[in-house]
């Protein structure tokens, strides 16, 4: 059985469906001799991914065939949209006992990022967000982060427990050494102000790796 895509999300879902044909739903319309599924593959292959096509820039989405400041400013809402439904997802609830839900606003967050992002998120005594803020841009190692400044926010903030978390750009979310020793400096700067380090998430791409889950925090 040969379904459309729309109608292949109707009956089955949309995770039973390709990134072309998700894409190919988004872009409505093909171009004259080129189907919309067509295009779609086309476009995902110019990109070298979805990921890189939904990240790119305006000027450079605008060059590709097909598509235009309109369908950029749909995708880039369509990204936002996605990101604060999945924020809204945690907030009002226990994050720490919802790491799935955490990997998935983060990894919308901070997938395809072209640097290191060092973030933090602020919990309360309930273990409920407070606030999410980005520390910093840049790699990621003993020289760039600074207990101090992790706490200090913290303490600003009256946070009872944070959660840390970087991306890694490559796409491959397997900590390094690097990241290990961090996130121990950061747990013991930290215990010193009664404040806890539930998690340090490190951001793939499709892949989201928990070191409180390795066994290294």
């Amino acid at each position: 059985m040969n379904e459309r895509p729309r109608e292949k999300l109707i009956l089955r879902g949309a995770s039973a469906l390709s990134d072309a044909e998700l894409l190919a739903i988004f872009l409505r319309t093909g171009l004259p001799g080129i189907t919309a599924i067509d295009l779609a593959r086309d476009l995902i292959k110019e990109f070298g991914g979805l990921g890189a096509l939904i990240s790119s820039d305006h000027t450079t989405f605008c060059k590709a065939k097909g598509v235009g400041t309109a369908k950029f400013v749909q995708l880039k809402a369509s990204v936002e949209l996605t990101r604060r439904y999945l924020q809204e997802q945690l907030e009002g609830q226990p994050v720490f006992t919802s790491p799935e839900k955490v990997g998935d606003y983060l990894s919308v967050q901070m997938r395809d990022y072209k640097r290191e992002v060092f973030v933090m998120l602020l919990l309360d005594s309930k273990h409920q967000l407070i606030d999410t803020h980005e520390l910093f841009q840049g790699t990621v190692d003993a020289a760039s982060v600074h207990p101090r400044e992790v706490v200090a926010r913290a303490l600003r903030k009256n946070a009872a427990a944070v959660i840390v978390a970087h991306n890694h750009p490559s796409g491959l979310a397997e900590p390094s050494q690097a990241d290990i020793d961090i996130t121990r400096r950061l747990k013991q700067a930290l215990n010193l102000v009664e404040i806890r380090l539930l998690d340090h998430l490190i951001i793939g791409r499709g892949e989201v790796v928990s070191l409180a889950q390795r066994g290294k925090l």
